[in-house]
């Protein structure tokens, strides 16, 4: 079983659209409409991203130690998407890099170690 989509809720969905737009869209992922609150990326053949309200009407807040990485072909595009994170409202939770930082000595470590940055927009009141 293979991940289909992931969810991401938001306070503000323009502020959320327009974040998730510019770090998204670095990495090579295309919006398609806005439609009921709802915001889906899809890139090729990787899981989809949606932005939503949370269902139970709740404030949208980050988990604690949670982290989604987002698979980016090259480094350039993981130094692009961070600083867009950054510009548009992200906290620096550590510069981009592997994680853990000892994959990068391992013969296949990934190129989706993205920094974390974490959307002010998806959980600002």
């Amino acid at each position: 079983m293979t991940i289909g989509y992931i969810t991401i809720g938001y306070n503000d969905e323009a502020q959320a659209v327009a974040f998730y737009d510019a770090v998204l869209g670095a990495i090579g992922y295309e919006r398609g409409p806005v439609e009921g609150g709802w915001a889906f990326y899809g890139h090729g053949e990787a899981p989809g991203v949606g932005l939503c309200k949370p269902f139970d009407g709740q404030t949208a807040r980050g988990g604690n130690g949670a982290m989604t990485g987002f698979k980016a072909d090259t480094r350039d595009q993981v130094h692009t998407a961070y600083q867009a994170a950054l510009a548009h409202g992200g906290t620096d939770e550590g510069a981009p890099g592997f994680r853990p930082p000892e994959a990068a000595n391992a013969s296949t470590a990934p190129m989706s170690a993205m920094a974390s940055a974490t959307s002010s927009a998806s959980t600002r009141r």
